[in-house]
This record gives C-alpha cells, structure tokens and sequence, in this order.
C-alpha cells in the first residue's frame, strides 16, 4: 500500500519546511508514504527548500496555472508514482499532518472513495463570524447540489482512493473541491468526512483577494458544475420559470378579452407568447444538453480505460507544460 501526500505549492518556501516535517512517514497499514510537491509557477525558492527538506517528487509549471490546475497536475503524477492513497494538503500547513492517518483510515477499511477532512468551522478561532456562516451555507448548498453529506465542502485536506483518481476529472479553472463533490456524486462514489484539527493561520488565501470574489467564483463554479452533471433539470427548472412567468400575461389577456376588455391589451399577448417561446426553447435546450451529457459519460468512460491502459504499460505523459524534478534529477531523500 503506497500513500503520496501531495502538496500544490505557489511561494512557500517559509511554510513548505513545517508542513512536510508535520507528515508522518509510519503509518499503519501503509507500506510506503511519500511526498510529492506541485510548483505552480513559484518566484521564490520553494523548489530549492524543497529539494533540501527531501521531498520525494517535485513537479512544476513554468508558469502559474491556478489551484485546480495544480491539483490535476499531482493527480496525474501520483497516479504515475503508483499510489493506491492520496492524500491533498496545503503548502500554507493549514491542516495538521499528524491527523493523515485518521483521513485514510476509512478508505483503508474500505468504506470510502474519498474523505475530506472536516475543519469544524465553528470552533476554528482565527475565522470571522461572517466566514463561518460562509463555510455553514455554503457547504450546505454544495450538499444538497452534489448529494453528499460532507459538512466541509471547501476543505482541501482530504484523501483519495487510487480508483476514485481515476475516475475523476476535473476540469475548473478556479477550485478543484466543490467540483469533485459534484463529481463524486453523480458517479455514486463513497464519501464520508472525517473530523481533523488545523493549525495557526501563517498568511492570507491567495486563491481568492476578497469575500465577494470568493462567493462569485464558487457561485459560479456551482451553476457550471451542475448545469454540466444535471443538465436536464437545471435547465428544466428555468424553462419552467420563463413559462410560468409568460404564462401571467397571456392569462391576462385572456380575461380582458373574455369580459370584452381585450382591446388595447395585445402587448400583454405580446410578451407572453415571446416568454412562452423562450421557455420551450430552453426546454428544447435542456433536452440537447442532456444528450451532450450522455456522450460525455462515453467520453469520460473511455478516458478512465485509456488512463489504465496507459498506466499499465508504463506511457503515460506529462503536460509538456510540466517540468519533473524528481525524474530530470534524481536525489537522494534525507533520513
């Protein structure tokens, strides 16, 4: 049993040396961890602390790309490095290392596909009341959109079984960790949520520079998500909403016109036939995109044997925009 910590890293040359102190290399059950890092473009010496602290795999982009590109980019390398278990954290050591055991353990019994860890938001000290009710509704919203029970939806340290990974494929430019959810529910994968601890805050969130950035982009990657996974009844729900609002104006007319008021009222048949039109055309659109979800499901399907095939024979190839330390220069790992 193979574990891979992998670690997305954009300037953390300061808090790089903690955080992979903080990852226990014993763990029951596991015969091998290892720790791989994924430079996102870093201006810094990230790389360089890296190489001296003894991480096991670096893998970097030339340029910076993003969080979720950077989480795709280490799946596919620990997937390559063999892992049966990985395991994603921050470079910022906002999750406790030690509490890794206790994230994998149920996928180890075999129970789970994947486990975030549950920060427990409410008792958390540095966050503000106004982030906490943040966490609370949001992950309650990207429960009930990706019919999971995880109370942590936006956690990053979490866990992912071998199978899971190859399964997943996550395509969102901003956060990988609510599309996974989505993900994850549709294609009725196991997923349970574990409580873990974090650790004193060290900086600010780079993902995001403010609250409001951070709602539209989750927001956003929310509607993308589910009108791409439940096409037909995301765009069923606004079909019916456009005719029903049209619906009021048509029915207006109809009653000024049957108490012989109808005259000088035909705009109102106006712009209820043209709502009318628009809400079959959506109807009409949901029907479409529900069969572009169907070949995507073949298209996604034959990926995943594609990915095993070529992770069978040994081929499979890096982002020719990626760099791989850990195979362009081989080092010796410090006891």
């Amino acid at each position: 049993m193979k574990l891979i910590v992998q670690i997305p890293c954009l300037n953390e040359q300061y808090t790089l040396p903690e955080t992979v102190a903080d990852i226990p290399r014993n763990i029951p059950g596991v015969d091998q961890v290892e720790v791989l890092i994924i430079d996102d473009g870093s201006t810094d010496r990230t790389v360089e602390v890296a190489r001296e602290i003894g991480v096991d795999h670096i893998v970097r982009h030339r340029n910076t790309k993003g969080l979720a590109p950077a989480f795709r980019t280490g799946i596919d390398a620990c997937l390559r490095r063999g892992a049966d278990i990985i395991v994603n954290t921050d470079g910022d050591n906002q999750y406790c290392g030690a509490d890794i055991p206790a994230l994998i353990e149920p996928i180890l019994r075999g129970e789970a596909d994947i486990v975030v860890g549950d920060r427990q938001t409410q008792t958390v000290a540095h966050f503000s009341r106004f982030k906490k009710l943040l966490q609370k509704y949001g992950s309650a919203m990207v429960r009930r959109v990706s019919r999971t029970t995880v109370p942590d939806a936006v956690s990053g340290f979490r866990a992912i079984s071998r199978e899971a990974a190859l399964h997943l494929n996550i395509v969102s430019p901003f956060s990988y960790t609510i599309e996974m959810l989505i993900q994850a529910g549709r294609k009725k994968m196991a997923v349970v949520s574990v409580p873990i601890r974090t650790n004193a805050k060290t900086r600010d969130s780079r993902l995001f520079r403010s609250i409001p950035q951070f709602l539209e982009r989750s927001l956003t990657t929310m509607v993308r998500m589910y009108s791409m996974y439940r096409p037909l009844k995301f765009f069923l729900a606004i079909g019916a909403l456009v005719t029903l609002i049209g619906m009021l104006p048509v029915i207006r007319f109809l009653y000024l016109y049957s108490v012989g008021q109808g005259d000088g009222h035909i705009q109102s048949l106006v712009l209820g036939g043209a709502m009318l039109v628009i809400g079959l055309m959506t109807f009409l659109i949901g029907l479409v995109a529900d069969l572009i979800g169907f070949n995507r499901q073949l298209v996604e399907m034959t990926l995943e044997k594609v990915r095993r095939i070529e992770l069978e024979m040994g081929i499979l190839e890096d982002d020719p925009t990626v760099v791989d330390d850990a195979i362009r220069k081989p080092k010796k790992r410090s006891e």
